[in-house]
Parts: structure tokens; C-alpha cells; sequence
């Protein structure tokens, strides 16, 4: 799985406003960071070779001017472009000014504010345009059609004032959940009242706005395959949401408009006093929480945070919060020049689900726990300064959750219901204060994550003997788990410490140190089992052919005594004269001599048969005479001659049938009968060197024969095995009935009944289990791609009886481990 196209700080460069008014046009607002840049022409980054420009770019070439241009006169010449510091002004010989915010990226914002107001066609849509090396990415909103911003007021539901002081954490855990709509929250002061004392709006707020467009426009360098994914990504997660926010503080109370006119007119006392840039540009942080939203975008998006945005607007502090949801672990190693994935959770155990799987909330309950990405009390003292609801639901699920439950756990017996756990879960994982794991487990192998950060391993060993004074050292217990995997039970020096020890596995997986070693089982099936299908299915054919032979002989029999009843009753009728059968000769042919032994009323039909048998139509063959007689018909064989030649062919064709089914019948009975043995891996008879063994890639899914391997496989299966705490060693391979070589194995299968140990040192008493009719529940984990440490998960089994049972059909299972 690639990993996702994400902003960073090489290819987000910068987010601008622009405005559109009827009377000034378009006006470039404001822009952050201060200093933005142009990139190189000749970018190291990407080497392929960039496509031409088609025609819409090269105008744009030809608007844009060189960068930091003048507009008139000539620069002095003790001044040095390259070397300015972007943050004075410049004033010409001539006397004119360069102001520095007036260019963006190496462009005039003259131009950019012309290039970035599109018409309204592209209303609410992603308007993307690049120049050069630069890609801007928007998203425009337009007044509507009437030219009023402000909807008409609604009967509001009263809402309780929030103070501003919880507004952050409102953002984080209450108001923005991904289960909650995307609309802006707004915290009312004087909604309240004008619902009760019935004000109408102002009637400033009636007249048509002066401005007509606003467009958030967010400035990108990105590689160029890169382009595409990563303005589609931002679209969808910052750039819509964002727009739509300021689009409700607009219709709200002429937010935009308003904040722009304070914005411009700062910037142009700044013009006048020739204010240094980044003096400005902190008033107009501080004055504008426009502006100042800006910043926080910037800051946040480019670093893969989330942005908590509060808009003071005349009517409350509208709030709300954007992400681009990053992953938080991915399924192969990245490339090496891929620095953003480092130190990422490693794993398949999320990857590979079924769409039906998605859709199942008992299979993410029973799949999955909980890791809160920080420490409990931390979120519990933020959950606590939020008046919300639902704060106490959630404190109690934070309490209750543990990376060894899993969420079908936690809703098993608490006040919590599996839908709120389902929930809350989403909620935190979402806000990436918690991650979504398989449920640790002291029996389960962990190893040295290949994709952990080394470069973080000194202050990460630091934050380690802070946590754990009596551990080992960080780098000292690596090295161990980094060794032959071994259940991780065996790294406690006691039970006792086992709970200490699951909880340094917990840190370990927070940080991306770890991961888990997986093991995955496809079916396979031995020569004996193919030897075995393909004979009985062999048998069923021959078995099939015969029953239909049976049928034709019955049926031919049947039709031969009716072929014989009308040829006596033909005969019967031309002993008597009758004139239904001989059709009168044409007149240009004289009768036939009675001396040609081809004259008999028979021998054309006679020939037509023989013409039948060398393999020619079986249709009869009426003479040329016939044709030409204004009463001749076409007639199916009626005589004794015709009737005797096609039941000689029907004889001739059947004689061959039965001596193919003697054939194949004898060369079936030739065959060597198969034989079931104990053990179908080791059976090297003579009769299957030519086959292979086969792998059902899933089991799950699987064509006619498949299901008869599966089939035979379970017939194979022991019908009881008995597990007892007091058997120590696995045993062996029972040597093979029929060559008696024994073939030692890693895991036990018994035949009928077995006692096994568990195969995972686990205590407990006696208890009875049926391989043979868990076989057809099982298969279908066998595919590659599910955890058999998960079966016991998703059975509601104990997982020493699923190891048990897994054991008892590990002969027909080929394993692999990885993460």
C-alpha cells in the first residue's frame, strides 16, 4: 500500500485570500507565510522532464512579469535584488515604492489577484491552476444569485454560551466529531435574544454585498506526479471545509468582507509609514482572526496537524477543525527517500478487510482495541474542561480501555453499549488521540519494528527509564526482542510482571518500536487427496456414462421394435396393391430394365444409408425423379431396406460407445485404487510421483473441485481430540501405514483422538473438541491475508482451544510469519 500524497513544508508553500468586488475588482488580501518564495526553475526534486505548456500557461507566462519588478524608473544601483531581505521597502530613482507583500512567489499580486478570481462556473468547485513550477488549488464561493450573503434567520434552538477558554478542547473531543456534521459551530451571545424580542436583521445586511467573491487559495510545490493526488487530497479535507466555514461567518455577519476591509486597510497605512512587513504582518495577526485563521491553517496543514479554527464574528465565535486523516501505520516498508512514513506502525493486521468485513461491526469489535496515543489522565483533565453531555460516557470509556480489549470486551458488562464503544472509539482515533490495534497478548510474538526511527532511539531511551525505572534500558531490551521471536510471555522474569511488562508492549507499539509477528496459513492439498478426487471423479463420470448408455439401449430397443412393426405393416401393404408408397416416373426417363441390380424400389434408399455410414448426411437422399414430380415428398425411411440400413448404422454407432465405455471402464479398473493414510504429506507411492501438491490460494472461495479437496480434507480430520494440561511434549508423526517411514512434524495431527498440550504451554483441564465440524468454519481465514491469532477473536473460543484446533489441522496448512 503506497502511502498517501501529504503537504508538507517542501510542497505547501503558502494559503491567500482573494476577494471579488463589483466596484474595485478582484483584490489580493492577504497572504501567509509573510514570505513566499519562488521556487527554482531547475528543481532537484523532480528529475523527469516536465510537459510542455499547453496555451492557457503560456498566456500566463506572457501576463506575469520578471520577479520584484519595478513598475517605473530604474533601481538604484547600491541596491541588490538577490540580496534583499523581503521585509523593507525599496523606493526607486524615480521615486517610486516596492512595497514587499505586493509580491507573492516571484509574481506581482496584480497579476495573481487576476489569475485567482475565476467566473462563477467554478462556484463551489475545485479550481486548480498551475504556472510554472507553482500550482494554486481553491475552492471559490460566490454571493448568491440575488447579490445578498445573509440568509434570512431561522427560529434558532437556544443553545448554551460555551466560555472561550474551552473552545480548544471543544474542537478536539466535543463539537467536531467525524460522526457530527461538517457545519461550523457557533457559540451564540445575542441569538437568544433576538429570538425573543423578535429584531429583525439590519438593513445593512439586506442590501446587496459589494463583494461578490472570496477564494482561499492554497500555493503548492509539488512534484510532478504528485500533483494531482496531493490538490485532490487537500481539496477534499481542507480546502472545501474551510471555504464552507467562511461561507457561514459571511452569510453570518458579513465576516469575510469585513475582515478584508480591516486587512486592506492596514496594508495600505503600512504603504504610507513604509512599515517593515513583518511588523505588519503581526498586527494584522493580532487585529484579525481572519488573518490569524490563516496562520493556523498553514502551520497546522503543513506539519500533518490538525487546524482549530475560531472566527470571532459579530454574531459568536464560530469554531472548527480540519484534517487530512494520515495513517497510522502502513503495510510494507517505504522507499528510502520516503521520510514521512518513518517510525510508522508496520502492519498487515489492518489491511487486507472485505468490504462485507468493513460493514460488520462485530468483526472491528472483536478485531480491535484501543491504544490511547498519551497519557490517560492527560485526556481525561481535557475531557473534563468540556461541559459537554456526553463528557462522562466518555471518561468512563477512556477508563475502561485497554490495548489488551478489545472493544467487543469493553462493551461485554459495562454501562458503556457496543454502540457507544464503537463510537467513541472512531471519535478518538479520528482526533489522533488513540490508534486502532489487535489486542495485546502476553502468547503473541513481537519483534523489532524495520520501520522504527533510530534517530529518535536517544530521547526515546530517555522518555523509557522515566516510565520505566526497573526496565532494562531501551536499547538493551531491542536487542533481545530483536532476536529469535518467542512468545513475549517469556521476556517477564514472573507472572507477576507481566502486567508491568504488557504495559512497556503498549509504550513499545505507541512509538512505532514494535510490531507483531502474524502467522497466515493457506491450504494445501497432497498428492493423495488429488490422486483421490480426481479417481472418484472419474468413477462418477464413468458412473454417469453408463446410466445414459443403459437409457439409449432401452430407448434403441423400444424404437427397433417399432421399426420392425412398420416394416411388416409396409410389406402387408404392398402385398395388397396399395399405391402410397411408389411415386410414377417422370415422363422423360424410360423405366428401368428389370434386369438392374439397381432397380429394386429400395436401392436408392439403400445408397443414401451407405452414403450415411462413410460419414455423409443422415438425412434420407430422395432421387432426382422425385424432385421433379409435381407430387413428390420428402419421406423418412418407411421400407424394409431403408429400415434395416439405419438400424444397422444405430447398431454400428452403439457398438462403438459400448467398446469406448470398455475402454475407459478398463483402464479406470487398471488404475490404483487410492488409499488413505494417516498422513497424505509423507505417501511417495509410485502411483502419485506425478503429481504435485497444490495450494488453494482462499478457501474461502473456491470452484467445484476445490470443494471436494476441501471436502476430502475433512473426512480426514480427527472427529475428537481431548487437550490435557499435563502433556509436556508434542508429539510426532505416527510412522505411514502403508510405506512405514516416519516423518517428524512441528505441530501434532491426530487421526481420531488426541491428547495435545496446547501447543502453546497454556494450563487447563480436559476439553473435547471436533476438528472434523470446525474445518468448514475455519477454512476461510485460510487465505493469506487473516491472523491466525485472530480466530480465536472471532470464534468466541478460548485460544487454547483454537491453537488446539489449528494444530490439529496444520498437515494441511502451509504457514507464513510476517508483520
Amino acid at each position: 500500500m503506497a502511502s498517501p500524497i501529504l503537504p508538507n513544508t517542501s510542497n505547501f508553500l503558502g494559503v491567500a485570500l482573494v476577494v471579488n468586488r463589483l466596484r474595485d475588482g478582484p483584490l489580493f488580501v492577504f497572504h501567509y507565510p509573510p514570505r513566499i518564495l519562488q521556487p527554482c526553475a531547475s528543481s532537484s526534486r523532480d528529475s523527469a522532464p516536465r510537459d510542455e505548456l499547453d496555451d492557457d500557461d503560456e498566456l500566463l507566462n506572457q501576463m506575469s512579469h520578471p520577479p520584484f519588478e519595478a513598475p517605473s524608473g530604474s533601481l538604484p544601483k547600491t541596491i541588490d535584488l538577490h540580496n534583499w531581505n523581503h521585509d523593507d521597502h525599496l523606493e526607486t530613482d524615480s521615486g517610486s515604492q516596492i512595497v514587499p507583500w505586493e509580491h507573492v512567489a516571484g509574481y506581482p499580486t496584480k497579476d495573481l489577484e487576476s489569475l485567482l478570481t475565476p467566473n462563477r462556473a467554478f462556484h463551489k468547485k475545485l479550481f486548480q491552476v498551475s504556472l510554472e513550477q507553482l500550482c494554486f488549488a481553491s475552492y471559490p464561493i460566490y454571493v448568491p444569485e440575488n447579490g445578498i450573503w445573509r440568509k434570512k434567520k431561522k427560529q434558532p434552538k437556544y443553545q448554551t454560551p460555551k466560555s472561550p477558554e474551552n473552545a480548544d478542547s471543544a474542537s478536539k473531543y466535543g463539537e467536531s466529531s467525524i460522526l457530527a456534521s461538517d457545519a461550523p459551530q457557533i457559540e451564540t451571545k445575542d441569538m437568544a435574544e433576538d429570538a425573543i424580542t423578535g429584531n429583525p436583521p439590519d438593513e445593512a445586511d439586506e442590501k446587496k454585498s459589494g463583494m461578490t467573491m472570496f477564494n482561499l487559495v492554497f500555493i503548492l510545490n509539488p512534484r510532478k506526479h504528485e500533483a494531482k493526488e496531493l490538490a485532490e487530497n487537500l481539496h477534499l479535507h481542507i480546502i472545501k471545509k474551510i471555504n464552507k466555514a467562511y461561507k457561514y461567518s459571511q452569510q453570518k455577519s458579513d465576516f469575510v468582507w469585513k475582515e478584508s476591509k480591516r486587512i486592506l486597510a492596514l496594508k495600505d497605512k503600512g504603504r504610507e509609514t513604509k512599515t517593515k512587513m513583518s511588523t505588519l504582518w503581526r498586527e494584522i495577526l493580532d487585529v484579525s482572526s481572519l488573518a490569524a485563521s490563516m496562520q493556523d491553517v498553514f502551520e497546522a496543514v503543513s506539519h500533518n496537524k490538525i487546524a482549530a479554527l475560531q472566527l470571532e464574528t459579530a454574531e459568536g465565535t464560530v469554531t472548527h477543525s480540519v484534517q487530512i486523516p494520515v495513517p497510522f501505520y502502513i503495510t510494507d516498508l517505504p522507499p528510502d527517500d520516503e521520510s514521512g512514513s518513518k517510525g510508522l506502525w508496520i502492519t498487515t493486521a489492518n489491511s487486507f478487510v472485505e468490504d462485507d468485513s468493513l460493514n460488520d461491526p462485530e468483526y472491528l469489535d472483536k478485531n480491535f482495541a484501543l491504544l490511547l496515543m498519551s497519557d490517560e489522565k492527560k485526556i481525561i483533565a481535557e475531557l473534563q474542561a468540556d461541559p459537554d453531555e456526553t463528557t462522562a460516557a466518555m471518561i468512563e470509556f477512556v477508563r475502561l480501555s485497554k490495548p489488551t480489549m478489545s472493544f467487543h470486551q469493553i462493551g461485554q458488562g459495562t454501562a458503556l453499549s457496543p454502540a457507544q464503544v464503537r463510537k467513541y472509539a472512531q471519535h478518538f482515533i479520528f482526533w489522533r488521540r488513540a490508534i486502532a490495534i489487535p489486542p495485546l497478548h502476553a502468547r503473541d510474538h513481537y519483534i523489532l519494528s524495520p520501520n522504527s526511527d533510530m534517530s529518535r532511539l536517544p530521547r526515546a531511551s530517555q522518555a523509557w527509564s522515566r516510565a520505566f525505572p526497573l526496565a532494562p534500558p531501551l536499547p538493551e531490551f531491542l536487542a533481545v526482542l530483536s532476536a529469535a521471536p518467542r512468545p513475549y510471555k517469556l521476556f517477564a522474569p514472573s507472572k507477576n510482571h507481566r502486567p508491568t511488562y504488557l504495559a512497556m508492549l503498549a509504550w513499545l507499539m505507541r512509538g512505532g518500536w514494535v510490531t507483531q509477528l502474524c502467522t497466515f496459513a493457506y491450504v494445501v492439498v497432497w498428492p493423495e487427496i488429488l490422486y483421490e478426487v480426481d479417481y472418484e471423479l472419474e468413477k462418477e463420470e464413468l458412473q454417469r456414462a453408463a446410466q445414459l448408455q443403459q437409457q439409449d439401449d432401452t430407448h434403441h430397443r423400444s424404437s427397433s421394435f417399432a421399426t420392425n412393426a412398420s416394416a411388416d405393416s409396409s410389406s402387408s401393404s404392398h402385398s395388397h396393391g396399395s399405391t402410397l408408397s411408389t411415386p410414377s416416373s417422370p415422363p422423360n426417363h424410360p423405366p428401368q430394365s428389370s434386369d438392374d441390380p439397381h432397380s429394386s424400389p429400395s436401392s436408392p434408399r439403400t445408397a443414401a444409408a451407405d452414403n450415411r455410414d462413410r460419414g455423409g448426411s443422415s438425412s434420407p437422399t430422395v432421387p432426382p425423379q422425385s424432385m421433379s414430380s409435381s407430387t413428390a415428398t420428402i419421406r423418412s425411411p418407411t421400407t424394409a431396406g431403408e429400415q434395416a440400413a439405419e438400424q444397422a448404422r444405430l447398431d454400428r454407432l452403439a457398438s462403438r460407445a459400448h467398446r469406448e465405455a470398455a475402454e475407459k471402464a478398463a483402464a479406470h479398473n487398471r488404475r490404483t485404487q487410492p488409499i488413505r493414510t494417516d498422513h497424505p504429506s509423507t505417501n511417495d507411492a509410485p502411483h502419485l510421483a506425478h503429481l504435485s501438491p497444490y495450494i488453494i490460494v482462499d478457501a474461502g472461495r473456491v470452484g467445484a473441485r476445490e470443494s471436494r479437496y476441501l471436502a476430502a480434507i475433512r473426512e480426514r480430520l480427527p472427529e475428537r481430540i481431548i487437550h490435557h494440561s499435563t502433556t509436556t511434549a508434542a508429539p510426532t508423526r505416527a510412522p505411514s501405514p502403508t510405506h512405514g517411514t516416519p516423518a517428524p512434524a512441528p505441530t501434532p495431527t491426530p487421526t481420531t483422538t488426541t491428547t495435545t498440550s496446547g501447543g502453546l504451554g497454556s494450563k487447563g483441564t480436559g476439553t473435547t473438541l471436533n476438528p472434523r465440524n470446525k474445518w468448514p468454519i475455519f477454512w476461510k481465514y485460510f487465505n493469506g491475508r487473516c491472523a491466525l491469532e485472530r480466530v480465536a477473536l472471532h470464534e468466541d473460543l478460548k485460544r487454547r482451544d483454537a491453537w488446539n484446533l489449528l494444530n490439529s489441522m496444520s498437515e494441511y496448512l502451509i504457514c507464513v510469519r510476517h508483520w
